[in-house]
């Protein structure tokens, strides 16, 4: 079958739809080819016109950063550099320190996991730098190393929100007077962001395999697949907490001492197909 152009940035080919759009004059340095062309494996004319929607919107975000620091900086040649700069202070790895010590009292291991994986993020991209010493320009540096990870908007948004109250819980504690450089950089918009769902054929197969094996994984992986709860809320279940033995079989999902829930609203019924 031909190739035919069915909409703005769609391509129509062998029945499945392709992203089209040629790369900007000013960023052709950055691409080996002069057009970007990628299947967005769906046969589907609504859902590629949905999926092309999110690419665009991603990949305009993505080029207004790179044109951001491109940019000249305004009056930088007034800028006269202080040899005097105390960089004597908390520097991020002390800031996680402290975040942790006042705020994670109480909070689970995914809390800390958390903090301790962005902070991990930070130093590896930028250094364990006096939390003084960090710009706007690392903070626009960090933004891009993350979506080059293959982050997703909503990703990276939580991980500048973190980054973000750690740096502010030690500015404020420590009476520091300066601004967080991260709380001032342009994130990507997260409107129109299209997170994939797993396949019905997908579950079942993976359903079907798992029951042919009697361990404790491929239970537990049942139970994720046919009630849809968190992996953590799983684990965290009492046997109690399943009740077999009605019409409609269902896990009342409820706080423990060794298991918090994730919100208040977390906390739920969720039915169960007796026949996986």
């Amino acid at each position: 079958m031909r190739n035919k152009c069915v909409a703005n940035h769609i391509l129509l080919r062998n029945e499945t739809y392709y992203f089209l759009k040629r790369v900007p004059y000013d960023l052709k340095d950055y691409y080996s080819v002069k057009r970007l062309c990628f299947s967005l494996k769906t046969k589907s004319y609504s859902s590629a016109l949905r999926m092309t929607k999110s690419v665009l919107q991603r990949l305009e975000d993505y080029w207004l950063g790179i044109r951001l620091q491109k940019m000249d900086i305004p009056a930088i040649n007034l800028f006269k550099p202080n040899e005097n700069v105390d960089d004597s202070s908390p520097n991020i790895n002390d800031a996680l320190d402290l975040y942790l010590r006042l705020k994670g009292i109480d909070k689970g291991k995914t809390f800390i996991r958390t903090a301790n994986r962005n902070v991990e993020y930070i130093i590896k991209v930028l250094g364990n730098k006096s939390i003084k010493l960090y710009t706007s320009i690392d903070a626009s540096k960090f933004r891009d190393w993350l979506m080059e990870q293959g982050m997703s908007n909503s990703t990276v948004k939580r991980v500048f929100s973190s980054v973000k109250a750690i740096i502010n819980l030690t500015i404020n504690e420590y009476g520091l007077d300066i601004t967080n450089p991260f709380s001032r950089v342009y994130l990507p918009s997260i409107d129109g962001e299209i997170r994939e769902s797993v396949a019905l054929e997908d579950i079942k197969f993976i359903q079907s395999v798992s029951k042919k094996e009697d361990d404790e994984l491929r239970w537990l992986l049942l139970l994720l697949s046919d009630s849809g709860m968190r992996l953590s809320e799983a684990l965290g279940l009492s046997k109690d907490d399943i009740n077999l033995n009605n019409p409609i079989s269902y896990i009342r999902l409820i706080p423990h001492p060794w298991r918090r829930l994730k919100t208040k609203a977390s906390e739920e019924i969720y039915s169960i197909n007796k026949s996986v």
